[in-house]
């Protein structure tokens, strides 16, 4: 599954899938085959039947087995739906929003591959069975993007609760400043009268430190928080990168399902039972030609 770009975990998901799926169409077959055995036991006991008894036959093995094939069908579809349930909930765990591309279902180039990789890879892959598996899909391990991804969220949080605090903090220091301000100006103003000149230019020079200082900080601030939003944006990259991951989990699901529906349509089985009926009917009309030559009146 290398050209899908799957992860050892992924690609095991993918097989375990195919195999479930193999399994139910199987049965199906199974079921199918029996219905043509039953007509044979039941009803293929003469040696001659009338174009009327063939159709009869005929249209009562069509209607079994449409049954039989549309029961599948639906039951195929209501399953890929319980599948999408899981991804979607565990996507919205990780508050991902998941959107296909009906278009590619039907592209032949995968569909391909997927074929290609149930006759080689999917026979020779190692799997491993875990004692009890769960009903739901299990969450990704702590090695998984996306968890990793909502752990660095978590601590980014984390870094801007302890940020604002610190901001709170030098907000507060920045107010005690302009009090000290405001009071030292005032004694600025009384120690004008008192000191001259030169304690004044020593004070000023004092409030324009504190006033740098108070600057600097609320500086610092800024750089981090800026250097904060930058990650924030790279890890929102990487959560759309994780959805595409995703994205391509659903689409080989829904491809492969088609491509078996198709295999069944071209099945032999089909193709050698209509073989047989033919020669049937054209045994039936050589032995009424033959009842006609001998035997005009009836």
């Amino acid at each position: 599954m290398a050209e899908f770009g799957f992860n050892e975990h992924h690609q095991n998901e993918v097989i375990n899938y195919m195999r479930f799926a193999r399994s139910k169409m199987v049965l199906r077959l199974k079921t199918i085959d029996s219905c043509f055995e039953e007509l044979k036991d039941s009803r293929l006991v003469e040696e001659t039947f009338t174009v009327d008894e063939v159709k009869e036959m005929l249209d009562g093995l069509q209607a079994v087995v449409r049954g039989e094939v549309e029961m599948e069908l639906i039951n195929t579809a209501h399953t890929n739906v319980l599948l999408l349930r899981q991804l979607f909930s565990q996507a919205e765990k990780f508050y991902l929003r998941l959107q296909s591309d009906i278009s590619e279902l039907e592209n032949r180039e995968l569909l391909e591959q997927v074929a290609e990789f149930e006759k080689t890879d999917f026979k020779t892959a190692k799997i491993n069975q875990e004692t009890n598996k769960p009903k739901l899909l299990a969450p990704l391990n702590e090695g998984g993007v996306a968890e990793l991804l909502n752990k660095e969220i978590a601590r980014l949080q984390e870094e801007n609760d302890k940020l604002k605090s610190r901001l709170r903090t030098l907000e507060s220091q920045a107010m005690s400043a302009l009090d000290e301000r405001t009071k030292a100006e005032r004694a600025l103003k009384d120690l004008q009268k008192v000191r001259g000149e030169q304690q004044l230019a020593a004070q000023s020079q004092e409030l324009s430190s504190l006033e740098d200082t108070v600057a600097a900080l609320r500086e610092d601030y800024e750089r981090s928080l800026s250097a904060k939003s930058a990650s924030q944006k790279d890890l929102q990259e990487n959560l759309i990168s994780a959805k595409h991951e995703l994205l391509r989990v659903q689409e080989q699901l829904s491809l492969a399902e088609k491509e078996l529906d198709k295999k069944f349509q071209q099945t032999a089985a089909y193709r050698n039972m209509k073989e047989i009926l033919t020669k049937k009917n054209e045994q039936i009309k050589e032995i009424r030609k033959r009842l006609q030559r001998y035997e005009p009146n009836e």
